[in-house]
């Protein structure tokens, strides 16, 4: 299951584009690049009487160009709205209110709550389900690559750099990619069945591994493609979300079961809030932006799908314990 960025597929490329296009209109801006240009002189220049910076900002690897460059931001910002013009991007990114150093707090407080919510799957995971249920590693597996995409999340919004962009990124790639991978094992059984099927799975294994090194070299040694990035995680997200669709469609046809249309129910969820990627708007009181509320948007249905794979664990080994 898709539980990290994505949407649909034309539309996020055009609005990336539009996005892309708008965000050089703060760099652009002559009266922020001569702010930035004489706060440097002033503070940052070699003999000049430099401001003290924060030791909270410090430890977050803040230097006095980049205090000038976010403090410029607002002047300009605020300048902006006071003339009542529109807000606009520095550097791809809205103009956010810092929080002890923190770039974007709300997102990382929201990426806190995913990676929560994944520790609390697992704990379901080893308390509900047993270690000789042969799907169990593979829920398991889901978890850590979610508490691990969370985190390189919190990493990223704490401070945007190259290299947390990066790990951001591959990251939740990694996440959306496992879910393509686990998908087809349990709705297909790839776990059971004799030396033909484990072949199968061996060679669907090296496929998503294979494809996963090609993706992450693509983007850090060829070009870091925005547009590419999404679209690769939307076709993989899309493709298993329609696979857990259709299985949780049967399931429930045949069962009656509430908890079988889960996964529907987690589908159409995150349909939904893709939609406040798509409304990008300027961060409300400087902190709540779209892109927080998508993170917000994410717990419930990582927690609903976690309730599900328990569900669903234990029906099978009833029906197994049945057929036995």
């Amino acid at each position: 299951m898709i539980l990290r960025d994505a949407g649909f597929l034309r539309l996020p490329l055009f609005l990336l584009f539009i996005s892309t296009v708008l965000a050089s209109v703060g760099d652009r801006d002559p009266a922020f690049q001569e702010c930035v240009s004489v706060c440097k002189k002033e503070n940052c220049a070699v003999g000049s009487k430099a401001t003290s910076i924060p030791l909270v900002h410090r430890l977050l690897l803040w230097d006095c160009p980049q205090e000038c460059d976010y403090t410029c931001q607002h002047i300009i910002t605020n300048q902006r709205v006071a003339a009542s013009q529109p807000i606009v991007q520095y550097h791809g990114k809205w103009p956010f209110q810092r929080l002890w150093g923190v770039q974007e707090p709300l997102s990382v407080l929201f990426s806190l709550f995913n990676f929560l919510a994944h520790q609390d799957g697992l704990n379901k995971l080893r308390t509900n389900i047993p270690p000789k249920y042969t799907l169990r590693k593979y829920y398991c597996y889901l978890s850590y690559l979610g508490m691990a995409s969370w985190t390189f999340s919190m990493i990223f919004h704490i401070r945007d750099f190259k290299s947390t962009e990066e790990l951001d990124y591959f990251a939740a790639g990694a996440s959306v990619l496992y879910g393509l991978y686990y998908a087809p094992i349990r709705i297909f059984r790839m776990d059971q069945g004799g030396r033909k099927t484990r072949s199968i799975l061996r060679a669907w294994t090296v496929l998503c591994i294979v494809m996963f090194i090609a993706h992450v070299t693509y983007l850090k040694y060829f070009d870091w493609d925005y547009g590419y990035n999404m679209t690769a995680n939307v076709v993989v997200g899309v493709t298993q979300n329609a696979l857990w669709s259709w299985f949780s469609f049967n399931k429930y046809r045949k069962s009656k079961r509430t908890w079988a249309a889960w996964p529907g129910l987690v589908v159409a969820w995150l349909m939904l809030v893709m939609s406040l990627e798509l409304l990008d708007f300027p961060p409300l009181y400087g902190y709540l932006d779209a892109h927080s509320l998508w993170h917000l948007g994410t717990v419930f249905p990582t927690i609903l799908w976690y309730n599900f794979l328990v569900k669903d664990a234990q029906d099978d080994m009833a029906g197994q314990r049945l057929k036995a």
